[in-house]
């Protein structure tokens, strides 16, 4: 029998209006929501349905809410039978795959990623930090191109998402220069992102320490499933590895292309994409054509998915 990986999506697939079907239609989702809106004392709905925008691109609020969509979609396939053999999520996606695995109960989730955003936006002041994309350029290139410009500050690689797309992190004039350098080293595009802060860098040890005193009041339970760590690209070999390894997932490059790598070799044959947006679904495309990748964040997209691994 062929293995199905569900995968979760990170920061940056928020959407207005995400989730809003699934819940319009499943008690399951709509539960979820409101687990989240009690857990944060603020009404999660009408953050995920109606925004604005900006409030949803805060990121103390975008992680707890990518999570709740996710879980809500999750939640979603459970109800009709579709449960996987391994999964893994990107960055705060780890959090829902642990939720998704019954490692870690939703409603403390939600409220850990709420925090988990602050610490990491905080950590570093506007403006100080940014991240920039190469796409194609082969890792041993950007690594050069990271050290060739650290001479000016720190810049780091900080998520190898696919063979041609590998995301660098660090203090601004840095992440510049190696944009500078990758584009000499023959990058097909390099260009800083829009974003508040540079995830995924040593400038966020900080925010992990923060993070620390959180994860300490997880109540933490068995795998009911296996959960590709970022860290490792390999599985959390105990439970009592889970907090170390987000700890060091906040200041640690994330190892999304190794890990999807590890779940083919491990004979997953169909990815799941669980929660808003395709970013992973792309991702998962340039690493493998032979696999079959399906997503479920809104009614289409789950009647698709159900006729598929239907058949």
């Amino acid at each position: 029998m062929a293995k199905i990986a569900f995968v979760f999506p990170g920061q940056g697939a928020q959407y207005v209006g995400m989730g809003k079907e699934l819940v319009e239609n499943f008690e399951v989702a709509d539960k979820i929501f409101k687990k989240a809106s009690i857990s944060l004392g603020y009404d999660m709905k009408k953050l995920c349905f109606e925004g604005p925008e900006e409030e949803l691109r805060k990121t103390e609020n975008t992680q707890p809410a990518i999570l709740t969509a996710s879980i809500a979609a999750y939640e979603v396939l459970k109800k009709h039978g579709i449960k996987p053999e391994l999964v893994a999520g990107l960055s705060l996606g780890e959090y829902s795959a642990l939720v998704a695995a019954n490692v870690i109960s939703f409603e403390e989730a939600v409220r850990v990623v709420k925090a988990r955003g602050k610490y990491m936006q905080e950590e570093v002041p506007l403006g100080v930090g940014t991240m920039a994309a190469f796409i194609g350029l082969d890792r041993e290139k950007v690594i050069e191109a990271c050290n060739r410009a650290s001479e000016v500050g720190i810049v780091e690689p900080a998520n190898f998402n696919s063979p041609v797309q590998i995301v660098i992190s660090g203090e601004v004039k840095a992440v510049e220069k190696a944009v500078e350098i990758g584009k000499e080293l023959g990058a097909r595009k390099a260009k800083v992102l829009n974003v508040s802060a540079p995830f995924h860098s040593s400038m966020l040890k900080g925010a992990g320490e923060k993070l620390s005193k959180e994860l300490n009041k997880l109540e933490l339970h068995n795998f009911e499933t296996p959960v590709i760590a970022n860290v490792t690209a390999d599985y959390y070999g105990s439970v009592s590895l889970v907090k170390e390894l987000l700890i060091k997932q906040v200041s640690s490059p994330v190892l999304w292309e190794d890990s999807i790598k590890k779940m083919i070799d491990e004979g997953v044959e169909t990815f799941v994409e669980v929660g808003p947006g395709k970013a992973l679904s792309g991702f998962i495309k340039r690493v493998s054509r032979k696999v079959t990748i399906l997503n479920v964040e809104d009614m289409a997209s789950l009647e698709k998915t159900l006729t598929e691994l239907s058949k």
